[in-house]
C-alpha cells in the first residue's frame, strides 16, 4: 500500500514538471532551422570587466586604535592601519597623557606623528615614570626644546632606552672625554647612536687606542664631538684606519690626523675617498698631488664630484689657473662658487685688465682673506679708479660692461 502511494506521488510530481516544461517550450511557435535558433556569440573582450565591490570603511567601523591614531596623532589611514599592527589599546587615557607631555615639551603635530609612526609603543609608556625623566635629563644637559623635539622625533629610539642603565652611564663616559655638556649635545645632535650603543663595546676601546697612538685630548674631543660615528666604528677596522693614516704621514698631534681618520672611517667614507681620487686624477693631479692635498685638508677627499668639477672648471677654464695649483691650497674647493669665488675673481679680473694689479697675485691672496679684509684691499682701495668695482663684487655689473 505504502509503495503504491509513493509511486502515485512521484508520478504526480513528474506530470507537474512535464507540464511546466511544455508550457515554456511552446513547440508550435518555434520556426526556422536549428542554426537560426542559436543564440548570438558574445565576445568577452567587448565586455567591461566588473570591479569588485569594496565596502567603504566608516569611522564607526574602524578599530578604536586606528581611529585614535588618525584623529589624535595625525597619521594617515594607511599609516594608522600599519601602526595598529604594532600597538593596540581600547582607552585613550594613557595615549592622551603621553601626547600631552610631548606637546608640553614643544613637539609639533608633525614631530608627534613621526615619533608615533616610528615607535608606536611609546603611546603606552608611563609619561611621568618613563618618559618625563628622560626629557628632563636631556634638557638639563643643554638641549633646547626645539633641539629635543627635532632630535627625538628623528630617532625616538632613545626614549625606549633605560635612563639608569644606558643613558646615564653613556653620559658619564662622554663627559670624561669631552669635559663639557655643550660638546656632548653637539655629538648627540650629530647622531643619537652615541647614546644608544653600549660605550664599552667600541667607543671606549677606540678612544683608548687614539690616546695610546699619541693623539692629544683636544683632538680626541674634536673627533668625538663632530664625527662621533667615526669613533663608534668597530674596533678592529678602526685600528686599521688609524694605522693607515699614520702610514700616510699624518702627525697624531695635529687635528688633521683625526680629520683623516674620519675621512677614511667606514665603507661609505672610503668609497667617497676613492671617488674623489678618480675625479682629481681626471684633472691631471698626480698621486703625490692628491696625497699632499689630503694631508693639508683631509676633507678635500669628502667633497661631492659635482662640487669638485664645478670649482675646478671655474679655476682652470675661466681663471686660467693651473690645475695642480689647486692641490697646493685645497681649502679653496670648499668655498661657495656663487657667494665667494666668482665675486672675488671677478674683481680680480677687472683690476688685472686695467693694470691696477699684477698677475703675480696668488690664489690664496684673493680667496682666503675674510670679507672685510678683501674689500679693503681690493675694492675700496680702487674705488676712484673703478667706481663700479663694488657693483661688480655684488654681481650687479657684468665684466663685459667694463
Amino acid at each position: 500500500m505504502a509503495v503504491t502511494q509513493n509511486f502515485q506521488t512521484l508520478r504526480m510530481d513528474y506530470l507537474s514538471i512535464s507540464s511546466a516544461l511544455s508550457f515554456y517550450r511552446k513547440p508550435a511557435q518555434l520556426k526556422g532551422t536549428l542554426a537560426e535558433l542559436k543564440p548570438p556569440l558574445v565576445s568577452l573582450q567587448d565586455e567591461t570587466p566588473l570591479k569588485p565591490i569594496v565596502p567603504k570603511t566608516t569611522s564607526k567601523q574602524r578599530p578604536f586604535t586606528v581611529t585614535y591614531l588618525i584623529n589624535s596623532c595625525g597619521l594617515s589611514l594607511e599609516s594608522a592601519i600599519s601602526v595598529s599592527d604594532k600597538v593596540q589599546f581600547q582607552s585613550p587615557e594613557r595615549p592622551d597623557s603621553v601626547l600631552t607631555l610631548l606637546r608640553n615639551y614643544g613637539f609639533s603635530k608633525t614631530q608627534i606623528s613621526n615619533l608615533i609612526r616610528k615607535r608606536p609603543m611609546l603611546l603606552l609608556s608611563h609619561p611621568e615614570n618613563t618618559l618625563l625623566p628622560k626629557l628632563e635629563f636631556f634638557q638639563s644637559i643643554g638641549l633646547s626644546s626645539n633641539e629635543l623635539a627635532r632630535t627625538l622625533s628623528s630617532d625616538p629610539t632613545l626614549l625606549t632606552r633605560s635612563l639608569e642603565n644606558q643613558i646615564m652611564p653613556t653620559y658619564d663616559f662622554l663627559k670624561s672625554v669631552l669635559l663639557s655638556d655643550e660638546k656632548i649635545v653637539a655629538a648627540l645632535k650629530r647622531t643619537t647612536w652615541v647614546f644608544l650603543e653600549d660605550p664599552s663595546k667600541n667607543l671606549m676601546p677606540n678612544v683608548t687606542y687614539l690616546r695610546e697612538s699619541g693623539v692629544p685630548q683636544s683632538c680626541v674631543s674634536l673627533l668625538l664631538t663632530h664625527f662621533p660615528e667615526a669613533v663608534m666604528e668597530k674596533h678592529e677596522p678602526f685600528v686599521e684606519t688609524v694605522r693607515e693614516v699614520k702610514e700616510m704621514g699624518f702627525d697624531p698631534k695635529k687635528s688633521t690626523f683625526v680629520l683623516a681618520v674620519h675621512a677614511l672611517s667606514g665603507k661609505g667614507n672610503k668609497s667617497i675617498w676613492e671617488r674623489c681620487y678618480e675625479v682629481y686624477k681626471r684633472w691631471g693631479w698626480s698621486n703625490d698631488d692628491i696625497l699632499s692635498a689630503f694631508r693639508k685638508h683631509p676633507h678635500s677627499m669628502m667633497l661631492s664630484e659635482k662640487k669638485i668639477m664645478k670649482s675646478m672648471g671655474y679655476f682652470v677654464n675661466e681663471m686660467g689657473w693651473a690645475s695642480r695649483a689647486i692641490a697646493e691650497c685645497p681649502v679653496v674647493l670648499f668655498f661657495s662658487l656663487e657667494k665667494r669665488i666668482i665675486p672675488r675673481c671677478s674683481v680680480f679680473q677687472v683690476l688685472l685688465s686695467k693694470g691696477l694689479i699684477k698677475e703675480g697675485f696668488s690664489l690664496t691672496t684673493v680667496l682666503l682673506p675674510v670679507e672685510k679684509r678683501f674689500l679693503e684691499r681690493f675694492v675700496m682701495r680702487y674705488q676712484e679708479e673703478v667706481p663700479e668695482l663694488l657693483s661688480v663684487y655684488q654681481g650687479k655689473v657684468k665684466l663685459e660692461g667694463l
